[in-house]
């Protein structure tokens, strides 16, 4: 059952990174990058290196998702990653900051919604960073009888 819920949410959460990098990546970086800029935290050199990186890193945890590759590390820095856009995003939010949210390119924006679908996928980034550091027991190896 473990298995089941590690996979499936390694496949959610893969493909929410993927089509996240992949929404970025088809326009011109600066227009992500103007996204970035709206929150008013990050210094010009911070928000250009963010918009030409960050979209490659999300696709790069998206595939590493997909594979099951180093997935404990994988799944914390997704949980990290989602924590830090979560904590933002809310802050942004609570400031009454009417902006684009820019989790998925241009045109979106920064709503109670947003902050639930992001909060959710918090909550499953963490779930799968616990399972993955869970020990298996002896039940979990034995192949199952259907």
């Amino acid at each position: 059952m473990i298995r089941i819920l590690k996979l499936a949410l390694r496949t959610i959460l893969a493909a929410v990174f993927a089509y996240a990098a992949y929404t970025k990546l088809r326009q011109p970086w600066l227009v992500f990058a103007m996204s970035i800029d709206a929150y008013g935290l990050l210094p010009e050199w911070a928000v250009l290196f963010i918009a030409r990186t960050l979209p490659w890193f999300e696709l790069a945890i998206g595939v590493a998702l997909l594979i099951g590759i180093w997935l404990r590390y994988v799944s914390a820095a997704a949980a990290l990653l989602l924590a830090v856009f979560f904590g933002i995003m809310l802050m942004s939010y609570g400031k009454g900051m009417g902006i684009d949210c820019g989790c998925f390119g241009v045109g979106e924006p920064l709503t109670a919604k947003t902050l639930i679908r992001d909060g959710s996928l918090l909550v499953a980034a963490v779930a799968l960073t616990a399972l993955s550091f869970q020990k298996r027991s002896v039940g979990d190896m034995a192949p199952s009888v259907a």
